[in-house]
């Protein structure tokens, strides 16, 4: 009961965020409908080419990213468990005459949704906090890769989910303890943003991610940690060129990671 109350709790916001982001200039969707790749540099160079390649890519917001790789001949299958967010995907897919296939359901459930095997797994920034269980996460990743298929992943790294919101101290365990509960108010690509909801959240340790992983018959390799981040996501970011870092604390901290995962 907990869990799907907190679900439900974190759909509520990211329907909010879904109705808000596409008209941000965080996600500049104007430039993107003219060509706009919105891929960054970490995850282009992480995945290589994929034209051609069969790619499910979870938690995937309202598009931008999934369309970015099916303009690169990729074959494109998106999910996100946000209704708001998968009607916008959808709509913007037909705006650019993209075939690509959206899913909405809880990515933990996409097995009772899809049946099929994909040659790549993306998933990137800001997504497993959102996930208890990262071990089940993790399951799903590996039932949908094909046999010598690859998991593509970027993410915020867990030492800076320790920090409070103005970076001046730690605020939370580096190590998995008690869910974090925020009450938001503006969001990453709208600071304006009133009464978007409660949130529940969980950070993850570099060691409980890579154990869910290998526990799954996933092999990491490539592991890479960065100190800057791609996104301007901080009130007190400095830097340009998708290279941001936290004023006071540059080239301190690790910030992001990336990593590939392959199935046995």
């Amino acid at each position: 009961m907990k869990r799907n109350m907190q679900l439900e709790s974190n759909r509520s916001l990211w329907n909010k965020l879904a109705s808000i982001h596409p008209g941000t200039k965080f996600y500049n969707n104007e430039g993107f409908l003219e060509g706009r790749d919105s891929l960054t540099e970490i995850e282009q160079e992480m995945m290589g080419e994929v034209a051609g390649k069969k790619i499910l890519h979870l938690q995937c917001h309202f598009g931008q990213d999934s369309l970015s790789l099916a303009r690169k001949g990729a074959i494109v299958t998106g999910v996100d468990f946000s209704e708001v967010a998968i009607q916008k995907a959808k709509s913007l897919a037909v705006k650019l005459s993209l075939n690509a296939n959206f899913v909405c359901c809880d990515v933990n459930e996409l097995d009772q949704h899809l049946d099929e095997k994909f040659d790549i797994v993306f998933a990137s920034f800001g997504v497993i906090g959102w996930h208890s269980n990262l071990a089940h996460w993790s399951g799903i990743v590996a039932h949908f890769l094909k046999d010598g298929g690859r998991l593509c992943f970027a993410e915020f790294h867990p030492v800076l989910w320790m920090l409070s919101d103005n970076h001046k101290s730690f605020e939370y365990s580096y190590f998995k303890q008690d869910v974090i509960i925020g009450e938001n108010e503006g969001s990453y690509a709208d600071p304006n943003a009133k009464e978007l909801g409660t949130s529940y959240c969980w950070n993850h340790s570099l060691s409980e991610f890579f154990q869910s992983l290998e526990s799954n018959g996933l092999i990491v390799r490539n592991f890479r940690e960065f100190d800057y981040s791609p996104y301007a996501c901080f009130s007190n970011a400095v830097g340009e060129d998708e290279r941001f870092q936290i004023k006071g604390l540059e080239k301190t901290l690790p910030l992001t990671y990336s990593l590939t995962a392959y199935k046995r």
